[in-house]
């Protein structure tokens, strides 16, 4: 039986790419749709998140040259995980697969993981088989995050970014999840229905340019730590009892040097250095409460994660 099937991408500013995104969607839906595994009312949804080039101009001409193509205008850039949401709770469909519109996820896994939805999987991973495509830097850095994360108790599927299917019910599930910084790839896990993967090798961004520099993949991977995960917490009250333990053997130390030994340790670093290490300690562990703080302060004012402007 066919499945009404939803491809969701988000978009910010690639005017470039997205003729050539937009023409191999519409070969793998057209091939589906003709041997009758999705339904002729399967759609592609284009969600501009606020993009300040032709983006949205283009999406539109793609939906006026083709019906399959459809398109959804955020009020304002709010960001890749709030665009893809108003995709995902949005759009009608059976399936909703997400994917970004830089074609470095290849597009034909999208057969796979319907094959496994129609074989009862309810969220299907599109995950990597290698990052020989990323630099020496990024691979190392996405490795050690991965483990950090997994020793903070999180559950991310390895090698996996936003590139998914999930099936009507993990849509509705997700709907539950309220809190404004919404981490997908940590709550999609916590849905806990039937999951599979499937295997892609990752190549190179089609044309444009990169929307997720250093700064930006630090400030995601930090967002994602402090959204799941309390451990970063539970290290501060470690770590005070680790320098408190110094602190004590310091002063038995300087005790046993004044009273026993009868010497005094002299020195401008034995008095300095303390300082400057307490110091730091406690600034750190300020910033990391700091961050918790101010998701709280986010949360509890319940402001609209996004706004749709306009749709087609």
């Amino acid at each position: 039986m066919s499945i009404v099937l939803a491809i969701v991408v988000p978009c910010y500013n690639e005017e470039e790419v997205l003729p050539e995104t937009n023409r191999r969607l519409l070969d793998v839906l057209g091939r589906m749709q003709a041997d009758g595994r999705v339904s002729p009312d399967s759609r592609i949804h284009y969600v501009d998140d606020g993009s300040k080039d032709g983006t949205w101009a283009l999406i539109e001409s793609l939906a006026a040259a083709d019906r399959r193509s459809r398109g959804i205008k955020l009020s304002r850039n709010r960001g890749h995980q709030a665009a893809l949401l108003a995709g995902l709770l949005t759009v009608e469909g059976d399936a909703l697969v997400s994917i970004d519109a830089d074609l470095q996820d290849d597009v034909t896994v999208i057969e796979a993981m319907v094959r496994e939805h129609s074989a009862g999987a309810e969220v299907v991973y599109g995950v990597r088989e290698s990052r020989q495509t990323d630099t020496a830097f990024k691979r190392q850095t996405a490795l050690t995050y991965y483990r950090v994360m997994k020793t903070m108790g999180v559950d991310l599927v390895h090698n996996h970014a936003d590139f998914r299917l999930l099936g009507r019910r993990s849509v509705e599930a997700l709907r539950e999840y309220g809190e404004v910084n919404m981490f997908l790839r940590g709550i999609v896990p916590l849905i806990g229905y039937k999951a599979a993967t499937v295997k892609y090798d990752r190549t190179e961004r089609f044309a444009g340019v990169s929307k997720y520099p250093l700064r930006k993949m630090l400030t995601f991977a930090l967002e994602g730590m402090t959204s799941l995960s309390i451990v970063p917490l539970r290290l501060i009250t470690l770590l005070g009892l680790v320098v408190s333990a110094l602190s004590f053997a310091m002063i038995i130390f300087i005790l046993y040097g004044t009273l026993v030994l009868n010497a005094v340790i002299p020195g401008w670093a034995s008095s300095v250095v303390p300082i400057y290490f307490l110091g730091g300690i406690q600034l750190l562990s300020i910033g990391i409460l700091g961050e918790y703080v101010a998701k709280i302060y986010l949360e509890t004012k319940r402001r609209p994660r996004f706004f749709i402007e306009k749709t087609l």
